[in-house]
């Protein structure tokens, strides 16, 4: 996977502010040299932090830049485990030195403090080699200093719009929609699939979202509803389990398939259901998995619906689909409506929008997620910055990556602490929804949250900041089902994972991988209730790992999250 612009500003820089203490030099004192290394420390990656916008743009058209960003991320972190032992060790020295009371007892404290220092003089001496031939590698490729790559972050002003915008340009597909679901055919089969097709961005979820919390006449006859969201992963046992849970509003203990597929049974006879799939993929079996699935379906009442949400065509003919509808791009007009939503707080255009008009639809492309994105970008920009980004070479950067330009471009305009924290939330799940509370205690526990200079603020205040923050740039949205969870959209979460490059992994997707040459820090997997050791075999090859994360997909699980760092 390619690696991104890997969130190194703000960790070059906490780096050289913890290397700033005297006390880490005085604690080597009793080393030959350690002060110049790591006074070397500091001034190479002094020169590394002024180059280091520069290379992250040019990483994106270069591959040996790319490649030099990625061993400096990974000497980032050697570099601070070693300053955490720095740490540690000199916490030690303190407390011992308070109870060091008889000779003998100093005597040998100092033998070992001799040697832990000559372990560690170790250690610093390869860092110090690995960073001097990094930094003579910068000049190679002619890196400039350019200075910081972003101003300084202050909170933009707060707007309600978020929580309750409105579907634009999509009339005729909603009431296309709900004429589809109220079509009551009578015939041997009780339930029907009606499927959303169309590529990524156009607004599936959004559509299949307007339908299931529709209130009119013929919506309200559906009794009950399900939300489920499967993904490219489509674990037909996990998917069984959410649509049971949600019915009984129980959470499901059984493990056995046959157990839950037959109490399902019982709790959608004779009842008009209607159960959302969303985001189906074409891989392995499909259609022997869908075929178990629906099962339980066909106690139904007549006329009950799945709604199913797809980029292939070919899953709406697999799931044996009698009506799909094919959902097309948006106006230029539409566009512009949903980027305004965004990017102005109370409607206040600013004098010269029209200028930027066209260009800016010409950008959406008719997808609505590319609007909003926008939309949220430039609403933390003045406006003499919008031309310089839409001018941006990164919305003509071909490649193999299947992220939209815009984006990969409202990742590149995050101020580097909010990357961090952005990059860090790829250990979630496609779909996975997270409570605003959980992720900021992350980000806390890694050390993700800044204080800025002379500020006096709690940390959970800074995150919500942070949080309100990527949810104003259209980074999280709020979930489908319970508003006071969020999601990310798919490409968003692509995005996340291309921003962290290998800093972060979910077991799950690296099943038979070989995982001993790569530095993962980050790992995060799916509870079950029976985890065997064999699960875990993966991680006997993986050295330097920071957070072993447990997560729950259950919906009535509490999205309970335990950090072990």
């Amino acid at each position: 996977m390619a690696v991104g612009e890997i969130f190194l500003g703000a960790f070059l820089q906490l780096l050289l502010d913890r290397l700033a203490p005297r006390e880490i030099l005085n604690y080597f004192g009793l080393v030959k040299g350690v002060d110049k290394k790591l006074n070397k420390w500091s001034d190479n990656l002094s020169a590394i932090v002024a180059v280091l916008n520069d290379a992250e743009e040019k990483q994106l058209i270069e591959h040996g830049v790319k490649l030099w960003l990625d061993e400096l991320r990974d000497l980032a972190y050697d570099v601070d485990d070693v300053l955490d032992k720095f740490a540690t060790k000199i916490l030690k020295r303190q407390i011992e030195g308070r109870d060091q009371a008889s000779t003998s007892k100093k005597v040998r404290s100092s033998f070992s403090k001799l040697k832990l220092n000559f372990d560690m003089n170790s250690e610093i001496k390869k860092i110090t080699e690995r960073l001097q031939e990094i930094s003579e590698r910068k000049d190679k490729f002619g890196l400039k200093g350019t200075g910081t790559s972003s101003k300084a972050w202050s909170r933009p002003p707060t707007s309600g719009v978020l929580g309750g915008l409105t579907i634009v340009g999509r009339d005729g597909d909603k009431a296309k929609i709900l004429d589809m679901l109220s079509r009551d055919e009578h015939n041997n089969v009780n339930f029907h699939v009606v499927a959303i097709v169309g590529m990524a961005g156009l607004g599936k979820t959004t559509l299949a979202q307007f339908a299931f919390n529709n209130n009119s006449d013929v919506m309200k006859e559906f009794e009950p509803r399900v939300w489920v969201s499967v993904s490219d992963d489509f674990d037909i046992v996990r998917v069984t389990k959410a649509i049971l849970e949600s019915v009984t509003s129980q959470p499901v203990k059984v493990e056995e398939f046959s157990k839950m597929q037959h109490d399902l049974n019982e709790q959608l006879r004779g009842k008009k259901f209607l159960i959302v799939l969303d985001d189906i993929w074409n891989k392995g079996d499909l259609y022997d998995l869908w075929t178990r699935l629906q099962s339980p379906f066909s106690v139904g009442a007549q006329g009950s619906k799945i709604i199913v949400t797809t980029r292939d065509l070919k899953v709406a003919k697999i799931m044996g689909a009698t009506e799909v509808h094919n959902l097309e791009s948006v106006s230029d007009d539409n566009c512009l409506e949903i980027f305004e939503q965004h990017a102005f707080v109370n409607n206040d255009r600013p004098p010269n929008f029209e200028l930027l008009q066209k260009k800016i639809a010409e950008k959406c492309s008719g997808l609505p997620l590319a609007a909003r994105t926008l939309g949220g970008l430039l609403r933390q920009k003045e406006i003499n910055e919008w031309e310089e980004i839409l001018n941006n070479k990164l919305w003509n950067l071909s490649g193999k990556s299947d992220i939209l330009p815009v984006l990969k471009l409202s990742y590149h305009y995050l101020p580097s602490n909010l990357k961090r924290c952005f990059a860090y939330c790829s250990i979630f799940p496609n779909d996975y929804e997270f409570g605003e509370k959980q992720l900021i205690l992350l980000w806390m526990a890694e050390g993700l949250i800044q204080q800025p200079p002379e500020a006096n603020r709690q940390m959970e205040d800074l995150g919500h900041d942070y949080f309100q923050e990527l949810l104003c740039r259209s980074l999280f949205q709020k979930a489908s089902e319970n508003n006071s969870r969020y999601v990310m959209h798919d490409l968003v979460t692509d995005l996340a994972q291309w921003a962290a490059g290998n800093t972060c992994f979910r077991l799950e997707d690296k099943k038979g991988d070989n995982l001993q040459s790569v530095c993962f820090r980050h790992s995060s997997f799916i509870i079950g209730h029976y985890d065997g050791v064999q699960k875990f075999e993966a991680f006997r090859e993986v050295k330097r790992l920071r957070t072993f994360l447990p997560l729950s997909l259950s919906i009535l699980g509490g999205f309970d999250i335990w950090l072990v760092r």
